[in-house]
């Protein structure tokens, strides 16, 4: 029998997830960082807002004991991550991370890889209309282009913002029809996003490709050594299920 499982969430993989785990008759607790203001909740147990870092997850752990920890956050959420990963060996508790795997280019595609937000900044700033796909966090990152920038995020953006902005709020998924409508609307550039993967936003490098322009994308911050991956709910569920049969309190 599998014991109480914590899932760090916030994606659409960790509501999978969870939402298999309860339908299995596992005790679920979700985890989410509550930067959204109107989440989409798993089932199961669901708790918002951070932990404190290492020590206060730790912490956490130790008083609220559980069988193993899935790490299905945001492949940006490095924090969280490294966090996730030094709680857990201090505790002894397992952890797993569940990462979709990132964007793979096709023909026709015009990708240039950056390291960081301030990277791609400085990769676009020869252009004068640009569409920021990356996040209402981090923007700041961008204040001092003087580009006509989109911006689009689910809640609104936190200043320091370019000077020309226009905000689209807006959560996925989203079509190639409305992406592609988008891009024109605005007579985009140069579209530029984080490697987050999966098909609910992927629709915009479609539309990129097909009109010919060129992405910026930010490569993932590297996972803690150690921790075994994988890419699929299902995956996820047949590691629990030989992980997390620990009972709580041992």
């Amino acid at each position: 029998m599998t014991g109480r499982v914590l899932v760090l969430g916030g994606t659409g993989e960790a509501r999978a997830l969870a939402t298999a785990l309860v339908e299995r008759g596992v005790d679920v607790v979700s985890s989410l960082a509550g930067r959204v203001a109107a989440p989409v909740l798993p089932p199961g147990e669901v708790r918002v807002g951070g932990f404190g870092g290492a020590d206060g997850l730790a912490a956490w752990l130790r008083g609220s004991p559980v069988a193993a920890v899935v790490d299905a956050t945001h492949p940006f959420a490095a924090a969280m991550t490294a966090s996730a990963a030094a709680a857990c060996t201090r505790t002894g508790t397992p952890l797993l991370r569940l990462q979709r795997p990132g964007w793979a280019a096709v023909p026709g595609d015009d990708w240039r890889w950056v390291d960081s937000l301030e990277g791609a900044a400085a990769a676009v700033a020869g252009f004068d209309r640009v569409f920021l796909t990356t996040g209402r966090q981090g923007l700041g990152a961008f204040a001092g282009l003087t580009a006509h920038c989109l911006v689009r995020s689910v809640d609104p953006p936190d200043p320091p913002l370019p000077a020309r902005t226009t905000v689209v709020l807006e959560r996925g998924p989203f079509s190639l029809d409305d992406e592609r409508a988008l891009l024109r609307e605005h007579a985009v550039e140069v579209v530029v996003t984080k490697d987050s993967g999966g098909s609910m936003t992927a629709a915009k490098l479609t539309a990129a490709r097909e009109l010919g322009l060129p992405v910026v994308l930010v490569r993932r911050p590297p996972l803690p050594p150690g921790v075994p991956v994988v890419a699929t709910v299902a995956a996820a569920l047949a590691w629990v299920a030989e992980n997390g049969s620990r009972r709580e309190g041992s």
